[in-house]
């Protein structure tokens, strides 16, 4: 997908939910658009032609009452039918995804059928096309707002509540979102991204997020995972398949698979890992990550690359 589509409530996904307002806009703004250049044909015949008595009975009740019933009980009505359209609403078979927002990144947790485990990763969320996904919202600290304007519109996240959304992407791609109310320092940079794919590839991805990660062999890769540890990465991350279990950051089970880190702040790969490691408060000022300043460059170089192969 062309990045100027990334982000952009003037391109809505075809079949999105952002596709309805933009119709509704649409139907709304030509509406308005009439009423008011009947309003001002009103105004200009009565300029324009000599002065004659006028029936103010029927002007007030026709053109304050009649009219303005009639004109607004259709767009409501127009409305009303576009908020309920059926591909808006979930089914028990319906794709369920928790996405919790906290201070400045994204969990996402699927739920996987037939089974007790969900899969945890963070600031992305991969959707197959033509299927309805039913996101839960929550958070867990301060109200931020959930919002990808090409697929849909603004879900606020309220601590103790859990708000909901369907999603139907019909096209692949990836589409740019970001939270919508502010939360703090780093507001600005709490971005997230949902990727479409097609159900087989979907598929694919999601068997392969629910497998954990595999000892490595090569020893710069065994280097990397004694770093992990030996730093104390393992106190507020989880990799599943290691003994880090900690919760309090985000799961770094497939991290190497991810289209970015830091929610968005860079693209993925093993030399953005390695800066985001060693400079997070330069990168992300006030977030709860420290600058791991504490390794050489051997040791920094190896841990970004056993993280770069966790995919």
């Amino acid at each position: 997908m062309d990045d100027s589509r990334l982000q952009s409530v003037l391109h809505p996904a075809p079949g999105s939910g952002s596709a309805l307002l933009d119709q509704l806009g649409t139907v709304m703004y030509v509406g308005a658009a009439l009423i008011f250049l009947v309003v001002i044909a009103l105004v200009i015949h009565a300029v324009l032609t000599s002065p004659k008595p006028a029936d103010a009975r029927k002007w007030v009740i026709g053109g304050g009452l009649v009219f303005p019933v009639i004109a607004l009980s259709a767009l409501l009505v127009y409305s009303i039918s576009v908020g309920n359209a059926p591909e808006r609403r979930g089914s028990d078979h319906t794709l369920r995804i928790r996405v919790t927002g906290k201070q400045w990144w994204w969990e996402v947790s699927y739920e996987l059928p037939g089974s007790a485990r969900s899969i945890v990763l963070a600031n992305e969320v991969h959707v197959p096309i033509g299927r309805p996904v039913h996101l839960e919202l929550a958070t867990d600290d301060v109200i931020h707002s959930f919002w990808v304007p090409a697929l849909a519109g603004k879900v606020d996240m309220i601590p103790g509540r859990t708000n909901h959304l369907v999603l139907t992407v019909a096209e692949p791609g990836i589409y740019r979102g970001q939270c919508a109310e502010y939360c703090g320092g780093q507001h600005a940079f709490m971005a997230l991204y949902v990727i479409a794919e097609s159900p087989d590839e979907f598929a694919r991805w999601l068997e392969r997020q629910s497998q954990p990660a595999s000892m490595p062999t090569e020893p710069f890769l065994r280097t990397g995972y004694e770093m992990f540890f030996a730093g104390g990465c393992h106190d507020c991350h989880a990799v599943r398949g290691t003994p880090a279990t900690a919760t309090l950051g985000p799961d770094l089970t497939h991290v190497g698979s991810r289209y970015s880190l830091g929610a968005g702040m860079l693209r993925n790969h093993i030399g953005t890992m390695a800066g985001w490691i060693a400079g997070t408060q330069d990168v992300k000022p006030g977030s709860f990550m420290p600058s791991m300043n504490v390794y050489t460059g051997q040791e920094l170089r190896a841990l970004s690359a056993w993280l770069e192969s966790l995919e």
